[in-house]
């Protein structure tokens, strides 16, 4: 399968986890990608030399997608080395659960910065190059979080939430202009970070969700798939829950 063959995606934060799954699926799709990384320096190379072919370019920027001029100029970076940008995915994104009680302004401030604002700075700094091209698909991550809420999670949700409110109204903006804009609800998905837990908690979470199981990053990035490629031209403003039935 080819459905991303000669495009380019931007991705943000793709050293691992669900948006390393998403770079996997799209090169093998055809597509070129460009992606941010922030810490994990060794695991960013590793994605490049691991995912780059003789047909697909691969290659990774340090970024902090938060930061509004750093998310300006890695578009510039990626334009310079690509020519195109013509899917951006906005996957970073950080969590600080505790309590509304124990929760500190910065606690607050940090996940909004980084889950929504980034979205905001790249979404921004990308919207020109589509303008022009008249084509575009925008893919933001979300959350199931961002949908019900969850205790101990009240500044994830609300970053999830916000998400979702720009993007319909980035959809409702740039849709005259042939641009897609939609987001990715995730539920409960099997990574590294969920691999350092309790096996009798993990257990527990995935007995409560209808299809018996955790979702894998290439069940979000089949999702991505889908949204990038021309399968889903029409189809914007939606949220796209990958949650093995969990909200129903």
């Amino acid at each position: 399968m080819s459905l991303l063959k000669g495009k380019t995606a931007l991705i943000t934060g793709a050293s691992k986890g669900i948006g390393k799954g998403i770079a996997e699926v799209f090169v093998k799709n055809g597509c070129n990608v460009a992606f941010t990384y922030l810490s994990s320096v060794e695991q960013a190379e590793a994605v490049e030399n691991e995912l780059s072919t003789a047909d697909v370019k691969v290659k990774g920027y340090r970024s902090d997608a938060s930061q509004f001029e750093a998310a300006s100029q890695l578009v510039d970076n990626v334009l310079q080395d690509f020519g195109t940008i013509d899917i951006l995915i906005n996957n970073a994104g950080i969590t600080k659960d505790t309590l509304l009680m124990r929760m500190s302004e910065e606690d607050f401030d940090q996940v909004m910065t980084i889950n929504l604002k980034s979205i905001f700075n790249l979404t921004k700094a990308v919207q020109r190059t589509m303008l022009k091209a008249r084509n575009g698909s925008i893919i933001n991550m979300s959350s199931v979080v961002g949908i019900k809420g969850n205790a101990g999670q009240s500044n994830y949700a609300a970053s999830k939430a916000g998400i979702i409110g720009f993007t319909k109204s980035i959809a409702l903006e740039l849709g005259s202009r042939n641009i897609r804009c939609n987001a990715i609800a995730p539920g409960f998905i099997e990574t590294e970070m969920t691999a350092k837990l309790d096996e009798k908690t993990v257990q527990s979470w995935r007995d409560a969700i209808p299809l018996k199981r955790g979702g894998s990053p290439e069940d979000v990035a089949n999702a991505c798939l889908f949204l990038a490629s021309d399968l889903s031209t029409y189809i914007s403003g939606q949220v796209i829950q990958v949650d093995g039935g969990m909200l129903t």
